[in-house]
């Protein structure tokens, strides 16, 4: 229990401590919390479509959503009450068990990275000192649900779709671990919490300046890339897969596959956020004085990533495979390990600049 932030319900923890036995009290404690980052994922997931939808509306001169509630936002609201109703079709032939497993596998991995991210300094669930090593173990989890739900289909196109994002994924998670490894040279610790308290000196991208930035840059690739998201979305490459992995899904089960694709968008996003921009940090020391406004900053910082990585989809057209591959394998893998090398002699001759 010693590693769980409980600050920001610290009246709640006394108040179930008060009233229960120790170990009924911290079950209570952990489920509410649960039930919060439930509530968290659920409205974030939604809400993230919407504003896909309104993003690329905007970019191609539409209107987008503009019917359901106040300027069309209910509409994710809606669409996830269809999801709910519809009924859940599949193939006969299919691995029922894993079929079904499959999507669990993708969304409570999602869930689960959620957890680490610091929100303010008291709005944490768990703050573990191996924090960005657990975010990439946790994310390599998600694609064998993919794998799974792919495979388990019996269907030739959603194996295809399976079996290049096994692919994509492994290899550019090798650029994610690495530009991520690059900023930890500065900072000499994996957990989060404290990677944010040593950016009060100035946010890394700006310590670390050339090689922080092109870090960023790779990052930013790379994440893109592993999300399965345009330019590189060869799994559900539409035009040859019918929809790839998740052909054969339909309702709820769907609704998991692509309700994951947004919130691991927006966990890219946070990552970003948390490890080159300063966390839930202000300047001039707002965020310490006013903790509650640190979810705010946290938030906007985000949503302005998630935005440059919806203004990808909406730009650039699909790589082939093999170009994706040529990209990582022959450009960003070498480029980053250069790159590591450069930062750790910034650090090692102490040139990072700092305020």
């Amino acid at each position: 229990m010693n590693h769980i932030s409980l600050s920001i319900t610290k009246n709640i923890h006394n108040w179930l401590f008060s009233i229960m036995p120790e170990g009924a009290a911290s079950i209570t404690e952990m489920v509410l919390i649960a039930l919060v980052y439930l509530a968290i994922f659920a409205v974030a997931g939604l809400y993230l479509v919407l504003l896909e939808r309104k993003v690329a509306a905007w970019f191609q001169l539409r209107l987008g959503p503009n019917r359901v509630g106040f300027k069309g936002l209910l509409q994710t609201m809606a669409d996830a009450l269809k999801l709910v109703s519809k009924e859940l079709t599949g193939t006969d032939r299919a691995d029922k068990f894993l079929y079904n497993l499959a999507p669990y596998f993708v969304i409570v991995s999602s869930l689960m990275a959620l957890a680490v991210f610091p929100f303010t300094k008291e709005f944490q669930a768990f703050d573990i000192n191996i924090g960005i090593f657990f975010l990439i173990a946790i994310s390599s989890i998600g694609v064998i649900g993919i794998l799974l739900g792919g495979w388990s289909s019996n269907n030739k196109f959603a194996l295809i779709g399976a079996m290049r994002s096994g692919v994509q994924t492994i290899s550019y998670e090798l650029s994610v671990g690495l530009s991520l490894l690059t900023m930890v040279l500065i900072t000499g610790s994996l957990q989060l919490s404290e990677i944010v308290e040593v950016q009060k000196n100035g946010w890394l991208i700006v310590q670390g300046h050339i090689p922080a930035v092109i870090a960023f840059m790779i990052y930013m690739i790379a994440g893109t890339a592993e999300t399965n998201r345009a330019p590189f979305d060869m799994v559900e490459a539409e035009s040859e897969l019918g929809a790839g992995f998740h052909t054969e899904y339909s309702g709820m089960k769907f609704a998991y596959f692509f309700l994951a694709e947004f919130i691991n968008m927006f966990i890219i996003a946070s990552i970003a956020t948390t490890i080159f921009f300063g966390g839930w940090l202000s300047p001039f020391g707002i965020t310490e004085s006013i903790p509650v406004l640190g979810v705010f900053w946290f938030l906007g910082k985000t949503l302005l990533i998630v935005f440059l990585m919806m203004w990808f989809r909406w730009t650039f057209p699909r790589l082939r495979i093999d170009q994706l591959l040529t990209l990582e394998w022959k450009y960003l893998l070498p480029l980053n390990l250069l790159n590591i090398v450069l930062m750790a002699l910034i650090v090692w001759l102490n040139l990072t600049i700092q305020f």
